[in-house]
């Protein structure tokens, strides 16, 4: 049975296949839900969230499902060069980029770069709520986080973009890993060196960390589709994450032309840009991901993510896909289905 496998007696789902939690608005109680309810994990990316959003989502999800679910955290949500960033420096990048507010008729925002960690105050709400799974991003929670969830009985997935960090997140003694390969889109979720010196395939790192770790395994990147689960599950993946292939249905919060895009078959190129958030993240390329050429300096997550916000508003009320992020995986030309129920009937269907 392909179905039967240590991440769904682990997680007490139906099928090995997990939504991948996307951040910012995009996953919601609803997607959550269809995945759950279909039988495999629904996830919600709570990173942006306070914790009073952070309960009153889980709230909505409690009323849409009683199957499990994961929330997820980034673990270190404030990059350590932002402290006592250089106001001089500040105001040279903020400029750099005023040729396209003043395009869309926008103001450049006033940032202050003394932004605090949500982190540990999202977690003891998460402790609270005790959803089944808590996965977190960008590094490992401390030794005290993690006992406290074994001892709530939370099962905790981390993510490794490398063999050294599937390594150290083993040796944490996490209960899962995300093997994220570079075809994934969103954010490069690295944490022992640079995103940008971490770039396995997703193909590859499952077999690099399947040979030297025994911890469970869940592929993620480039995977929408039965085919692409059958190949991770036969290099020896436990499980599989998919994102993009959530992101164009209707229970996403992505924008219309943000899925349209996805869904028009053209996409056959993305890239890896520090551009809109100052953390290396995969998307469609847009002016934006074009002007800032690699190696070009831009603020510390996510100094950078409040310069682009209100470009990124302006440009999505006025209709410019060119000037916001279409986050996207590297692999788009199957993806059809609009409705999150009817994807996961097609996954399930495709392999049995």
């Amino acid at each position: 049975m392909w179905n039967r496998t240590r991440i769904t007696e682990l997680l007490k789902i139906e099928y090995p296949i997990l939504l991948g939690p996307m951040g910012g608005g995009f996953s919601t109680p609803d997607l959550l839900a269809a995945v759950s309810n279909a039988g495999g994990l629904g996830s919600i990316g709570a990173y942006t969230l306070t914790p009073k959003e952070i309960i009153a989502t889980d709230k909505i999800v409690r009323s849409k499902t009683d199957k499990p679910y994961n929330i997820n955290l980034w673990v270190n949500d404030v990059d350590e060069s932002l402290v006592n960033y250089p106001a001089a420096k500040l105001a040279e990048i903020k400029s750099r980029f005023k040729p396209f507010f003043d395009e869309l008729g926008v103001p450049l925002p006033d940032l202050d770069s003394n932004i605090p960690s949500k982190f540990l105050n999202q977690v003891e709400v998460l402790f609270e709520l005790k959803p089944a799974v808590f996965s977190f991003i960008f590094g490992i929670p401390s030794k005290e986080i993690l006992n406290e969830a074994r001892k709530l009985g939370i099962k905790m997935v981390g993510a490794a973009t490398t063999l050294d960090e599937a390594l150290a997140l083993e040796e944490a003694k996490v209960d899962a890993i995300v093997a994220t390969g570079f075809e994934a889109g969103g954010h490069r979720p690295s944490f022992l060196k640079p995103a940008d010196e971490s770039l396995n395939g997703t193909f590859a790192l499952i077999q690099q960390v399947k040979a030297k770790i025994k911890t469970p395994v869940i592929a993620a990147g480039g995977i929408v589709d039965a085919k692409g689960i059958r190949a991770a599950l036969a290099l020896g993946a436990d499980a599989v994450q998919l994102g993009t292939a959530f992101m164009v249905t209707n229970e996403c919060n992505a924008t219309p032309m943000h899925k349209a895009r996805l869904l028009s078959g053209e996409v056959t190129n993305t890239v890896l840009s520090k551009s809109l958030t100052g953390r290396m993240g995969r998307m469609v390329p847009n002016r934006i991901s074009k002007a800032v050429n690699y190696g070009t300096e831009v603020l510390p997550f996510p100094l950078q993510t409040r310069l682009m916000s209100p470009l990124r508003t302006a440009a999505i009320a006025q209709g410019r896909s060119d000037m916001y992020n279409l986050w996207s995986g590297q692999n788009t030309m199957n993806l059809k289905y609009t409705s999150a129920k009817e994807l996961m009937e097609a996954l399930i269907e495709g392999m049995e």
